[in-house]
């Protein structure tokens, strides 16, 4: 069970990335439902920590706090700086006695450093993936994603995307009702599609249409019905072709694709909270069947319905 986090703060390090790993672990929100969890910030040499950004922050906890800690966490910092040994060392002990792993864009330097990424996936900011697979060519690193787990080291892509490798966790140690209450208190979607790939060229105009929120809001109140791409560009006054175009341009998938992901986070969540048989979940999430849902249970999550609602199933969190 996921209960205590270490995050660790390094000389260098980004307020950003920090704040993300302190904001999804480090508050109380139990009064909604969600986790509590056992959070500290710790240095191999507590004092002021110097930031990116000029300002130091004063951590009073030494890395001795990370002994039992289900969770470290390594937040970006002046990659290519010389880390702490004892840093270098808490990473491989949590990597040895099972414990949960994360980085944060380029802290998957440390980890690179500690020698626990190799043989395993991982990722970084997109500005640093061809810099960290020439530094730790035994580690295989995937540009396109916004995290990789591989045997409980997550390693998170750029800046936000941290806060989908945290969540990530979260869901896979306490279930989807527990992320879902984080990332409705942090206004952030629980579970994004796509990858990093689709912000390397240019990003996106700030103006984006209004009628993908009202398509997108109608699909997820009609998740049970066999939705078209046709019958969704008619709703959008557009071709299908102009439609399906834009959709992934604005999403960064394919609608497809979102649908199918939207399924699936509902059937997590019913298998979850009800007692529904698998037939019902599968047609009230528009799989239809029972097969139908399994097959996208197993492709995404590695899992089946039934295994999945074994172990997350009436899941109390706090």
């Amino acid at each position: 069970m996921l209960r205590k986090v270490v995050c660790v703060a390094l000389p260098g390090l980004a307020p950003f990335e920090f704040g993300v790993i302190c904001e999804v672990f480090g508050i109380d929100r139990s009064e909604h439902g969600g986790p509590v969890f056992d959070f500290h910030v710790s240095a191999a040499e507590p004092g002021p920590i110097h930031t990116k950004l000029g300002f130091d922050i004063v951590v009073t906890e030494d890395l001795s706090t990370a002994a039992n800690a289900d969770l470290i966490a390594i937040p970006a910092y002046e990659a290519g700086e010389p880390v702490h040994p004892e840093i270098l060392r808490v990473v491989r002990a949590a990597e040895a006695r099972g414990a949960w792993v994360l980085s944060v864009c380029s802290g998957a330097f440390v980890l690179g450093a500690a020698g626990i990424l190799n043989g395993r996936r991982s990722t970084t900011h997109w500005m640093y993936t061809d810099a960290l697979a020439r530094a730790y060519p035994e580690t295989d690193v995937d540009p396109n994603v916004l995290f990789v787990e591989d045997r409980r080291v997550v390693t998170g892509a750029g800046t936000a995307a941290g806060i989908d490798a945290a969540l990530h966790i979260v869901r896979k140690e306490l279930g989807a009702a527990a992320a879902n209450v984080i990332a409705r208190r942090m206004v952030v979607a629980p579970q994004r599609d796509g990858g990093q790939s689709q912000f390397i060229s240019a990003p996106m105009p700030e103006c984006r249409s209004d009628s993908f929120a009202a398509v997108t809001e109608w699909m997820l109140q009609n998740l049970d019905q066999d939705l078209t791409v046709d019958q969704l560009a008619r709703r959008s006054l557009m071709s299908p072709r102009t439609f399906a175009r834009r959709f992934r341009a604005d999403l960064g998938t394919t609608p497809t694709a979102w649908l199918n992901r939207q399924r699936l986070l509902r059937a997590q969540q019913m298998l979850e909270e009800t007692t529904l048989g698998l037939e019902e979940i599968a047609a009230e999430t528009g799989f239809g069947v029972a097969a139908v849902m399994r097959h996208h249970f197993v492709k995404v999550l590695q899992t089946s319905p039934t295994a999945y609602r074994r172990t997350f199933g009436a899941r109390r969190v706090g």
